[in-house]
């Protein structure tokens, strides 16, 4: 029983980051646009959208259990991507709270490797096998 709660609560807070991340960007896309422009990329307000839809299809996937342990890898990777390119080296002369936040990414990153290996649980899990014969 307290397996089933504690990978539960696990998936609520991966999931809540990601909503949360979600959130910010639907009320303020602007803002968003703005953020990714000042780190250099290119079409910052189509990245912006990209990147909300992509959060909210995470934070379903590690809701749901469906796609989990390919959606938890996938987080894995945009995670480090985020570190990398929002809080990396070059960040750290100006304000040194940014290498804490660099480093926040990559215990984020074992979280979710470690729940890309073990999975979402047997719990509110909805399989994979029945969702991709839906799909068909």
């Amino acid at each position: 029983m307290g397996r089933t709660i504690a990978i539960l609560v696990a998936r609520l807070i991966f999931a809540g980051v990601f909503l949360m991340a979600t959130s910010f960007k639907f009320i303020d896309m602007q803002s968003t646009a703005s953020y990714i422009a000042s780190a250099g990329f290119p079409a910052p307000l189509f990245l912006a959208w990209v990147a909300a839809f992509f959060e909210l299809a995470l934070a379903l996937a590690l809701l749901t259990g469906a796609f989990f342990s390919q959606a938890a890898l996938l987080a894995g990777i945009y995670v480090i991507f985020l570190a990398f390119a929002f809080h990396g080296p070059g960040h750290w002369s100006g304000n040194q709270a940014e290498f804490g936040f660099f480093i926040d990414h990559f215990t984020f990153l074992a979280g979710l490797l470690f729940a890309a290996v073990h999975g979402p649980g047997e719990t509110l899990v909805v399989r994979d096998n029945r969702l991709r014969t839906a799909l068909r």
